[in-house]
């Protein structure tokens, strides 16, 4: 495959006005159109993620599916300006991370969707073991960050998603659907996960099972993933406008 990027990600919600205006809220994303049945919010007009209404979708929160959108600020000051406008509206924080490559903080929207918010540290400064990327999880300095200068004033321009991590049933199955089957390069690996990406980025997709051992196919009736959409930064090499489910249900276009 050649190098992608992820274009947006598709959510089923139950709740459309709650979970639009959290996005556009909390998270400082743009409406760029909207139907009274769908949503689609981005930054700069690049649409990231997409909402689509379905009052009866259910949620499963051990079935396969999404584990977290990781949305990617250009610099750190950025993320430091971003904690503390979460702080002063009280947002409820689920996590907070450095993973050597990154700094990270976690939440979730209101119908429990997982959410990351990063910056990456300089691609020079990353370290590797062979061909995979050294990454971990170690307290993040939050003193630091909040001394960042200035105010939130909405997602900055250049604002993407950076990687999607996603809950699958088991983790040789996922290594065989995205890097055998898909063609991306494994970057990283831990107990219960798997990283890949292309173009020597530490991942843009995971995979894990620390929510979804053993989980069968998604339900239909799922709320949350409905689709991740990957962007072929060279359309003319990749396999643009395929559609395929992983082994779980998980749909993945590249568009």
């Amino acid at each position: 495959m050649a190098p992608v990027a992820i274009d947006r990600v598709a959510l089923t919600v139950r709740d459309l006005d709650l979970i639009g205006d959290f996005y556009q809220r909390i998270l400082g994303l743009d409406h760029i159109s909207g139907s009274g049945e769908d949503l689609i919010l981005g930054q700069g007009g690049r649409a990231l993620i997409e909402l689509r209404r379905d009052a009866a979708a259910r949620p499963y929160p051990h079935a396969a599916g999404l584990f977290h959108t990781a949305f990617l600020l250009p610099h750190r000051d950025d993320l430091g300006r971003w904690l503390r406008h979460a702080h002063a509206r009280k947002v409820r924080m689920s996590g907070a991370s450095d993973h050597l490559v990154s700094e990270a903080l976690y939440l979730r929207d209101p119908e429990g969707n997982g959410i990351e918010i990063y910056a990456d540290r300089p691609r020079a400064s990353w370290l590797h073991d062979g061909d995979r990327v050294v990454m971990d999880t170690l307290p993040l300095d939050l003193a630091s960050l909040r001394r960042a200068e200035g105010h939130w004033t909405g997602a900055p321009e250049g604002t993407v998603i950076g990687h999607v991590h996603l809950q699958v049933g088991a983790i040789p199955e996922a290594r065989a659907f995205y890097a055998d089957e898909l063609g991306f390069d494994v970057t990283a690996e831990i107990p219960q996960a798997s990283f890949f990406s292309t173009g020597g980025y530490h991942h843009h997709v995971a995979t894990n099972t620390w929510n979804s051992a053993g989980a069968g196919m998604r339900p239909a009736d799922a709320t949350g993933l409905a689709e991740l959409v990957l962007a072929a930064t060279d359309p003319a090499a990749s396999r643009s406008g395929r559609s395929v489910d992983d082994p779980w249900g998980n749909r993945i276009r590249v568009a």
